[in-house]
């Protein structure tokens, strides 16, 4: 998305504005690296020319200076700063920049000796690079064509084995390089299903033909040195305001310490394009969106992050009242990018809020009427108690982790459906403490049929199975990549996921004599690496090889890890997954997703929550209560100038679309006429039904979950036509509107039209309509004057198809 002129503008004036005060002399232009050593024929170096105007300021010049390289002979440089090599020799890169000249040294050498390429650090990237070991490509399980590589090339043993010593051999020919298949084909000399993905004549070509002409060897004399051990990127960290770009330099470090500039080489993802984009070379382009954007740097099996930040020049900005702590590390950010927050939300519009977010029922009319008319100025806090105290909240509660504990009644039975229900309802009911929730969820055995967590074994049926839900369940970790290759964008290997599932290999389900099923878990065994066949002993996630010796449960020991006070993923997991819920979008997004490469969009909250939640004692009440009581989750979703465009600093309340079982039961409430659910007695609202399979259309289109993951994201959150088209027009909801007991009637038998237009509105929306709302809705009874039910129906009908009504805002 390109930027906006306007705003790009502005930005530039901005940077105008700011650097007049800071330049009483030239600024200075720093030149990244200090010296420029290239040592092979296909090697690259880039240079980052910056601006420094202040101690904290400083601007990315790379492709506004003009470089020279002196004698021009021995290497080459183009616009963008990126050297190669010509000829052995020594020299000088000049920098020119405004009558201002910065130079370094540059040394080329072993071109015509190069040290021989290897498979692993050389070759394996440029595959990478060129998307060949992609899942769209060559990557994916089966391979393409007959040719299988390894995803993101992470086991370089078996693309070795597929380019050399499969297809008799004709993949390479040592004798001919340049008839060999791997470089025809990739180069698009010979047709290719893929196209061209290499450059005829290009650097990477060139490396390519250079190691078949060696050999094309997997290991060389002393590998073990060389082998990248890191990745550094520059800068690390950079402030961007509105169409402005920066250049990335990646430097790979091995064994010896020396230091290689893969920048042409690594991979480079941007976890919020909408805020800053970045191309295949490494050059950040930022957006005219205020915000933070996480640069993932990938190269071979390590990855690193570029921070870039994007602050809104021109914005006055005074901070608001501050309830807790949550509004002062908001403030803080949303100052730091120039955003303002939106103001207090009515109270009308708090109530509602609160009450579809805590229990997932709308305010009665009478609930409504009396909050609003409450003169109390601690009115809110209240009414935060009373929802947290409600049954609504046990109910609505249990629905959600029945979702994620994938309490499907096709897999896990009507009995333990039920079990697990009841479970989770007194868990929540007695505001169990979440570290003794999660321990208990963990270690649980005995029958599934009984009340309690059991049956979630019924679906973790493998270790490996087990091991990746309650990662990304209890975690917030998503190791599922790592199952087959290192994990792409974290640190997390085969060895890793192999190592936790060790913790799940003790369990079985016994079979009782009354058919039913009981977990047990005893003994267990360490697993083998799926590659090498090595045991790896059992460990938790950056963690020590366990030690069982004191217990017979495996799992007893990853509880003690995952619920201690100092777990890394723990607290904030949960921290975030109640986050999340409350405002409509995590601090980490996905919420389940969290590494190192996928930043919390404001990192001191996230820490600062996860402290808070440790230091309730894991209260999730109380937790809910601070997150409600802030005064960022009071305020308005109506935006202002500077903070429409935000969408993830919080600066205003998100429309939030409501879950099909509470947009249900609001219909149900409004219409005053309840829903029949086949084989349920009448009376129960959708959140209280377990029967995750029980027959409606509306929970279809309405995104209702099945219970087939433990991710969040199963729940569909995305509008449609089709839901649109049913409000207006199905015959179910217009035969709750039109019943004769229902709402419409029951009001129109003793209220003024007046009466029921207000009636109407604090049953669906909350609040009292304004008089352009109640002049336009007064119209349905002046033409249908002789039937007021008729009218008050159509009001309402009006009214269940808003906006307003089918979001939470």
């Amino acid at each position: 998305m390109g930027p906006n002129p306007l705003r790009v503008l502005v930005g530039i004036l901005a940077i105008v504005v700011l650097s007049l005060g800071e330049r009483s002399v030239a600024a200075e232009i720093r030149i990244s690296p200090t010296s420029a050593l290239l040592d092979s024929p296909e090697a690259s170096l880039q240079v980052l020319a910056t601006e420094v105007i202040s101690e904290n300021r400083s601007n990315d010049l790379s492709r506004s200076v003009r470089y020279e390289i002196v004698p021009p002979e021995i290497a080459t440089v183009n616009d963008a700063g990126l050297i190669r090599p010509l000829s052995e020799g020594s020299g000088t890169l000049v920098v020119h920049h405004e009558g201002q000249q910065s130079s370094i040294p540059v040394e080329v050498r072993s071109l015509k000796t190069p040290r021989p390429v290897s498979f692993r650090n050389e070759i394996a990237p440029i595959l990478t690079k060129a998307r060949c070991n992609s899942g769209g490509c060559h990557g994916k399980a089966e391979g393409q064509n007959g040719f299988k590589l390894s995803i993101f090339g992470f086991d370089s043993d078996l693309d070795y084995q597929s380019i050399v010593m499969e297809a008799r051999g004709r993949r390479v020919s040592v004798a001919t390089p340049d008839t060999s298949l791997l470089s025809l084909k990739g180069t698009a000399r010979m047709p290719h299903g893929g196209g061209q993905k290499i450059e005829p004549g290009s650097y990477r070509d060139q490396r390519l033909l250079r190691w078949i002409a060696e050999g094309a060897q997997f290991e060389l004399a002393n590998e073990g040195d060389d082998r990248i051990v890191r990745i550094e990127v520059e800068p690390k960290q950079q402030f961007l305001l509105s169409g402005q770009s920066q250049q990335i330099r990646v430097m790979a470090i091995d064994a010896s310490g020396k230091r290689q500039c893969v920048t042409t080489e690594a991979e480079y993802e941007s976890n919020a394009a909408s805020i800053a984009e970045v191309d295949s070379s490494g050059l950040i382009q930022a957006s005219d969106i205020p915000g933070e954007a996480a640069i993932l740097i990938r190269y071979l099996e390590h990855v690193a992050v570029c921070r870039i930040t994007l602050p809104q020049p021109g914005v006055e900005f005074t901070k608001p009242p501050e309830n807790n702590f949550i509004d002062t590390l908001v403030w803080d950010k949303l100052e730091r990018l120039g955003i303002e927050p939106s103001d207090l939300t009515d109270d009308a519009s708090f109530m509602r809020r609160a009450f579809l977010d805590t229990i997932g029922t709308l305010p009665t009319t009478e609930e409504a009427r009396q909050f609003i008319a409450d003169t109390s100025t601690d009115k809110r806090s209240k009414l935060i108690d009373h929802l947290l105290d409600r049954d609504e909240y046990v109910d609505y509660s249990t629905m959600r982790w029945l979702d994620i504990l994938r309490a499907d009644q096709l897999k896990i039975s009507p009995q333990g459906t039920v079990a697990m229900q009841r479970w989770l309802q007194r868990q929540f009911s007695e505001n169990r403490p979440f570290n003794e929730f999660a321990r208990d969820l963990l270690v649980v055995q005995g029958n599934t049929s009984a009340e309690g967590p059991g049956s979630f074994y019924k679906v973790l049926d493998e270790p490996d199975v087990a091991a990746r839900s309650v990662s990304q369940l209890l975690l917030g970790v998503r190791i599922e990549c790592a199952q087959c290759h290192h994990h792409p964008s974290e640190r997390w290997s085969q060895a890793d996921y192999v190592g936790l599932a060790g913790f799940f290999t003790g369990i079985k389900l016994k079979k009782l004599p009354n058919g039913e099923q009981s977990v047990v878990s005893m003994g267990g065994k360490d697993l083998p690496h799926p590659r090498s066949g090595e045991i790896i002993p059992a460990r938790a996630l950056g963690a020590e090889s366990a030690d069982f010796s004191q217990v017979s449960d495996r799992r007893q020991v990853l509880a003690d890890w995952m619920t201690a006070e100092d777990n890394p993923f723990f607290a904030k997991a949960i921290s975030n997954r109640l986050w999340s819920h409350y405002f409509g979008r995590g601090l980490v997004e996905p919420i389940d997703d969290m590494r190192h490469t996928n930043p919390a969009t404001n990192e001191p909250l996230m820490e600062a929550l996860a402290s808070h939640l440790i230091e309730t004692g894991f209260d999730l009440k109380a937790f809910t209560r601070t997150l409600l009581n802030s005064r960022v989750y009071q305020l308005s979703s109506a935006t202002k100038v500077s903070n429409e465009n935000d969408i993830q600093n919080f600066s205003h309340a998100a429309y939030k679309t409501l879950p099909a079982e509470v947009l249900l039961d609001a219909i149900c409430q409004s219409t005053g006429v309840t829903e029949k659910y086949n084989g349920w007695p009448d009376g129960y609202r959708a959140v209280q039904i377990w029967d995750n399979r029980i027959p409606s259309y509306f929970f279809t289109i309405f995104g209702r979950p099945v219970r087939a993951s433990v991710c969040e994201c199963e729940r569909s959150n995305q509008p449609s036509i089709s839901q649109a088209m049913h409000l207006m027009n199905s015959p179910e909801i217009a035969a709750k509107i039109d019943h004769r007991h229902g709402t419409a009637r029951r009001l129109a038998l003793s209220m003024t039209p007046s009466e029921i237009i207000d009636e109407l509105y604090l049953g669906t929306l909350s609040r009292f309509p304004n008089e352009q709302e109640k002049n336009l809705m007064m119209q349905a009874f002046d033409e249908l004057q002789d039937d007021i039910p008729a009218a008050a129906g159509d009001v309402l009908w009006a009214l269940l198809n808003s906006k307003e009504f089918v979001f939470n805002h």
